[in-house]
C-alpha cells in the first residue's frame, strides 16, 4: 500500500534551487534511506513530507488519516520536562497513550532512570532515545528520522540498527552512516543535483545503490562526451556560413543552440563538487609524541582505566571506541594535559602542535561571520607556506560568496564541520586529534577527509560513530568495555568489524553469567552447597602456577623495553607498552578469578 508520494516537488533557498521534479513514493513496509550530498535538501524535502513546510511547486499525496513520526536531528524539549511527560507530549490523549508510553519506555529501556526524571538531565543519546519514544507511542505507519546516529554511542547505533530493521512499520532516514545504511535499509532515495530529475531511487541496500549511482554517472559522463562531440560538428558546421534560408537549415541552427545548453547542464552535473582537504604537516615529528606510563584515572569511584600505557607516534591511527560516559574525552584531555591522572606519568614531545577537532566545534565564533571564522583580520590566511586570499580558500570547502558573508549560527551541521576543518588546516600539527569529525559530513567529503588522514605524516587520534570511516583511517581501535560488575577494561582491535564480533560474545557471556548467578542464588537460598565443576577444580589448583609465570613474563617485558638499542625502535617500543599493559590485565584479572574460585570452594 502506498503511504506517501510526491509529483514534481521544486523548493529554493535565497535564489538557490536546491531541487526540482521531484517524484516518489514510500509503500508500507519499506525502510528507506535518504542520502545526497550537504546543501541538497534532505532536511528540508523530510520537512515537506511531515507537513511542517511547504513547497514552491508540486504535490505531496499522503494515505487518509496516516500516522505520521517525525524525529529530527535535534530533538526539543520543554523546560523541567520529565521523561513520562516528553513521551506523552505528542498523544492525542494522553490517558489512552499511557499504557503504551510505558511499554515504549521499557523496551527503550528509560524506565532505569524513572518516569519523573528530567530530559534536560539526560546525555544526548538518551535524549534521541526519549524523543523516539514520543515518536512510537503514536503508532506511526511511516516513521521519518533526521541523522538518527549522531551523537549516539556504537552500542547504542547497533541497538537502533537491530530496531529499525524489524520494525513493522515503514521508516524514510537521512544518514551518512555507510554500514547503518546497509543494515537498516532496503530502498535508497539519491538527492543530488547531478541526477538528471534531483532523485535517484534504487530498490536494494546501499551496496545495490553505490553500483546503480556508479553506472548512472558513468552513463551521464559518457553522454556529456558524445553531446560535446556533436556540439563540435555543429558549431563547425555554422562556421562554414550556411544560409538559414532553408527550414532544415534553421532547424539545425535551432538545434545547436539547444545543445549547447544541454552541454552546459550535464557539465555542470558531472562536475566534482567536494571540499579540498589537506592538512599541513608539522617540518619536524620525533618519534615520541605522547607517551602515556602506568596512567589510571577514576571518576565518582569509578576507574575509567588503570595502569594504561600507551606510546603517540607519528604512524599512530588510533580509533576510541566506546559508550558515551566510558571515558574516551577524559583520556584525551590527560593526552593534551588539560587533565592530569590520578597515578602514572604524561610525557609529551617539546613544543608538541596539536590540531583538535571538537565534538560540538566549540572553537567556532556563532554570531560572526563564515569569513572572520577564517581570518579575523585583513583578507589573506597563511596557509601551506604561502599567502591566499581567504574567499578563495573557502571556495575550497564549498563556501559560496553569499555564505561568506552569513553568520556560522545560520550554516547547517555539516557546513559548520567544513569550517572547523578549514580552520586546523590552516595550523601545522604533530598530532590530529579528531572527536566526532564525521556528524552531518557527506560521503563525498567523508571520503576526501579520509584520504587526507592517510597521508598526514603526523599521528591521528580518532573518536566517531562512523564504523566505516572508523576501519578506513584506523589501524587499531581501542575499545572501552565496560563490564557487568561496573569496572572498565581497555581491549584491542585491528578493525571494527572484529570488535563487534566480541562485543556480541560477550554480551552472550554476560546473559550465561547472569544466568548462572541466579541459579547459585537459588542455590544457596534453598540450603543446597554450591560445588566447583571439575573445570573450576582444575583452575584453582593451577592458578597460582598461572600468575606466576605471567609476572615473570611482565619482568622481561619490562627489561626488555629498558634497553638503549630499543628505546630508539618506536614501533618495537609501543609494540612493548602494549604486550606489557595486556599481560598486567591478565594477571590482574587471574588474582580476581581466585579470589572467586577461593570463595567459592569454602562455600563463602
Amino acid at each position: 500500500m502506498l503511504l506517501i508520494s510526491t509529483y514534481k516537488l521544486e523548493k529554493a533557498f535565497a535564489g538557490k534551487t536546491l531541487f526540482r521534479n521531484v517524484s516518489l513514493g514510500i509503500e508500507d513496509g519499506e525502510r528507506v534511506g535518504l542520502v545526497g550530498p550537504n546543501g541538497a535538501g534532505k532536511s528540508t524535502l523530510l520537512r515537506i513530507l511531515a507537513g511542517q513546510m511547504e513547497a514552491d511547486a508540486g504535490d505531496v499525496t499522503a494515505k487518509k488519516g496516516l500516522r505520521l513520526g517525525f524525529l529530527e536531528q535535534t530533538p526539543v524539549f520543554k523546560d523541567n520536562e520529565t521523561i513520562l511527560d516528553a513521551v506523552l507530549s505528542k498523544a492525542h490523549d494522553p490517558h489512552e497513550a499511557i499504557a503504551n508510553a510505558y511499554e515504549w519506555m521499557a523496551r527503550l529501556e528509560l524506565t532505569q532512570f524513572g518516569e519523573s526524571f528530567l530530559v534536560k538531565d539526560l546525555s544526548g543519546g538518551w535524549r534521541k532515545r526519549v524523543a523516539l519514544a514520543r515518536e512510537l507511542v503514536l503508532e506511526p505507519e511511516l516513521l521519518m528520522l533526521d541523522e538518527p546516529t549522531n551523537h549516539l554511542d556504537v552500542s547504542s547505533i547497533l541497538w537502533l540498527e537491530e530496531f529499525l530493521a524489524q520494525a513493522s512499520f515503514a521508516t524514510l532516514i537521512i544518514t551518512h552512516d555507510r554500514l547503518f545504511l546497509q543494515r537498516a535499509t532496503n530502498k535508497i532515495f539519491d538527492l543530488d543535483p547531478k541526477n538528471p530529475n534531483y532523485l535517484l531511487s534504487v530498490k536494494g541496500g546501499y551496496l545495490e545503490y553505490l553500483e546503480a549511482k556508479d553506472q548512472q554517472m558513468a552513463a551521464q559522463e559518457q553522454r556529456e562526451v558524445v553531446l560535446k562531440n556533436t556540439l563540435r560538428r555543429e558549431t563547425e558546421w555554422l562556421r562554414r556560413g550556411a544560409k538559414a534560408r532553408q527550414t532544415k537549415q534553421k532547424a539545425r541552427i535551432e538545434r545547436a543552440g539547444s545543445l549547447k545548453d544541454d552541454v552546459q547542464e550535464l557539465t555542470q552535473k558531472n562536475a566534482a563538487r567536494v571540499a579540498k582537504i589537506e592538512f599541513k604537516d608539522a617540518d619536524r615529528n620525533p618519534q615520541k609524541l605522547i607517551e602515556l606510563d602506568h596512567v589510571t584515572k577514576a571518576y565518582n569511584g569509578r576507574v575509567l582505566f588503570k595502569d594504561f600505557t600507551y606510546l603517540v607516534n607519528p604512524k599512530t591511527r588510533l580509533a576510541l571506541l566506546g559508550d558515551n560516559g566510558s571515558g574516551k574525552s577524559t583520556l584525551i584531555r590527560i593526552m593534551l594535559g588539560e587533565e592530569q591522572p590520578d597515578t602514572g606519568r604524561v610525557a609529551r614531545a617539546d613544543k608538541l602542535k596539536v590540531a583538535y577537532f571538537e565534538q560540538n566545534r566549540e572553537t567556532l565564533r556563532p554570531k560572526e561571520s563564515v569569513l572572520k571564522n577564517i581570518c579575523p583580520e585583513g583578507d589573506y590566511v597563511h596557509y601551506q607556506g604561502q599567502y591566499v586570499f581567504a574567499r578563495s580558500y573557502l571556495e575550497r570547502f564549498q563556501f559560496n560568496r553569499q555564505q561568506m558573508d552569513l553568520p556560522v549560527e545560520k550554516l547547517s551541521g555539516g557546513e559548520q564541520s567544513r569550517l572547523r576543518l578549514a580552520q586546523l588546516m590552516l595550523n601545522e600539527a604533530q598530532v590530529l586529534i579528531l572527536d566526532e569529525p564525521t556528524n552531518d559530513l557527506d560521503v563525498a567529503t567523508l571520503t576526501v577527509l579520509e584520504e587526507s588522514l592517510k597521508e598526514f605524516n603526523g599521528a591521528v587520534i580518532l573518536v566517531t560513530h562512523d564504523r566505516y570511516f572508523m576501519d578506513q583511517v584506523a589501524s587499531q581501535i581501542m575499545a572501552f568495555h565496560k563490564r557487568p560488575d561496573g569496572t572498565t577494561s581497555l581491549e584491542n582491535f585491528a578493525g571494527y568489524l572484529q570488535w563487534e564480533e566480541w562485543f556480541e560474545e560477550q554480551k552472550e557471556l554476560e546473559a550465561i553469567e547472569l544466568k548462572n548467578t541466579a541459579k547459585k542464588e537459588a542455590a544457596k537460598a534453598s540450603g543446597k552447597p554450591v560445588k566447583l565443576s571439575f573445570k573450576e577444580k582444575f583452575e584453582l589448583e593451577n592458578m597460582e602456577a598461572t600468575i606466576q609465570e605471567l609476572e615473570k613474563k611482565l619482568e622481561e617485558l619490562q627489561a626488555e623495553s629498558a634497553k638503549p638499542e630499543i628505546v630508539s625502535q618506536a614501533s618495537k617500543v609501543q609494540e612493548l607498552y602494549k604486550q606489557i599493559s595486556e599481560t598486567q590485565e591478565k594477571i590482574d584479572k587471574n588474582y580476581k578469578r581466585w579470589e572467586e574460585l577461593e570463595k567459592k570452594s569454602s562455600g563463602g
